[in-house]
């Protein structure tokens, strides 16, 4: 930090007992300042981005290659102060609580910059971090100076999606089946029939497993269950995979020659990781492993898909539906969970109705389900080949569209590729 700006910080205000924001949540908080004498601020900016990364290295004899690849899901910028106006326009500019622009020159002292922002109404991959990849969501300000280095900071938020269920196959029952023929020390066949309720749990949840097994086999079987996790990092083509087996279980034996319909009913953890099956670089993955432990020969194995979903759905503070990831300043007295005001009848769409406040004058993102007004960004639409869960995102814009939806940017997902388990 300069001898002249003492400290810059950027925080927000937590909406709630988890500290976690998801789809729609207004995100308030402030930039502080703190400077030692007269200072003069070319600009003075708060941006809130998301995205996904991930990074690694893998050695192939004396050569080392790094496979390294990003997802960007939104960045928004608004400035406090901005000297330089050839760039952008009036609605990247905050007011004052008084709706007045903020001075460049601040005095020596303590500065506090209100700002909130909206979250879009789209889905995107929860928070994760792992020691090659990421997903985070992050609020930065950054002060610039004529000649001087700029100084900077930066705060991380919790993101997880709302719990909002909306492919049916996430309800739909899973079922396998597997027959094998003995060889060698042990003689007939096996067979095994497994039925689940649904792919997708709540963390904390039970998962009642159904496995009808039939022994025709000289030697006694014993049915086990096995959850474990997938987590996938995909860059350059690459995919660098790591399985970690959750836990264990086993059911009682069944006797040779003999037919049994054994029910068992798992604990999903409540600190699991939830799915993340809509990232490029990204998957974390869930599959349920039931196998028969056969003495002296391969064990028959069903392996089922199990998708985690938040336990309840994230509470926040949330906005007019008509209107998404916009802007606004707290107003003179405002509290932390500010509710939006609403715009004078008068006031134009898209324009400024109230002291440091604007609006969208149409949702750019409207909710799943919704098509919105034409010539728009359309919503992800979760669609996929039969038998496939996984999303497949379409994204359209039209550059005749007026401001703001230019200024957004927002960075549509590709579409994913089934994967072996």
């Amino acid at each position: 930090m300069s001898l002249t700006v003492k400290n810059i910080s950027v925080i927000y205000n937590p909406i709630n007992q988890n500290n976690t924001f998801t789809s729609g949540d207004l995100i308030s908080g402030q930039v502080l300042v703190d400077v030692v004498k007269d200072t003069q601020m070319q600009s003075l900016s708060v941006k809130i981005k998301g995205k996904a990364q991930v990074c690694w290295s893998e050695h192939y004899g004396k050569t080392t290659v790094v496979y390294s690849d990003k997802e960007k899901y939104y960045s928004v910028e608004r400035f406090f102060v901005r000297e330089d106006k050839t760039h952008g326009n009036d609605l990247d500019m905050l007011k004052d609580p008084s709706g007045q622009p903020y001075s460049s020159v601040v005095a020596p002292g303590h500065h506090v910059y209100p700002f909130t922002f909206q979250l879009p109404l789209e889905h995107f991959p929860p928070t994760f971090k792992s020691a090659i990849g990421k997903i985070t969501y992050t609020l930065e300000t950054k002060l610039t100076r004529s000649m001087r280095v700029s100084s900077k900071a930066k705060a991380e938020f919790h993101y997880a999606s709302s719990h909002v269920v909306s492919n049916p196959e996430l309800m739909a029952p899973q079922y396998g089946s597997i027959e094998k023929k003995m060889k060698l020390l042990t003689s007939g066949n096996v067979s095994m029939d497994i039925n689940t309720e649904k792919m997708g749990y709540c963390l904390g949840e039970g998962l009642k497993v159904l496995a009808e097994v039939q022994n025709n086999s000289s030697r006694a079987i014993k049915p086990k269950y096995c959850l474990y996790e997938k987590h996938s990092f995909i860059a350059k083509g690459k995919r660098k995979l790591h399985k970690h087996e959750l836990f264990k279980e086993e059911g009682d034996s069944i006797e040779p020659k003999s037919k049994n319909t054994v029910t068992k009913v798992l604990s999903i953890p409540p600190d699991l990781t939830i799915s993340i099956l809509n990232c490029k670089v990204i998957k974390v993955e869930y599959r349920l492993r039931v196998y028969l432990d056969v003495p002296y020969a391969s064990d028959p194995e069903i392996k089922l898909p199990v998708v985690i979903l938040p336990l309840h759905p994230v509470s926040g503070a949330k906005s007019d539906p008509n209107s998404d990831f916009g802007i606004w300043n707290h107003p003179p007295g405002g509290n932390v969970n500010p509710s939006l005001p609403s715009m004078p009848p008068s006031a134009p769409p898209g324009q400024f109705g109230a002291p440091g406040y604007y609006e969208l004058p149409l949702n750019p993102f409207p909710a799943p389900g919704c098509p919105g007004p034409p010539a728009q960004f359309a919503p992800p639409s979760y669609v996929g080949p039969p038998g496939q869960f996984g999303p497949s995102v379409s994204h359209q814009s039209d550059s005749s569209a007026p401001p703001p939806y230019q200024e957004y940017q927002l960075y549509p997902q590709l579409p994913d590729h089934s994967e072996k388990s």
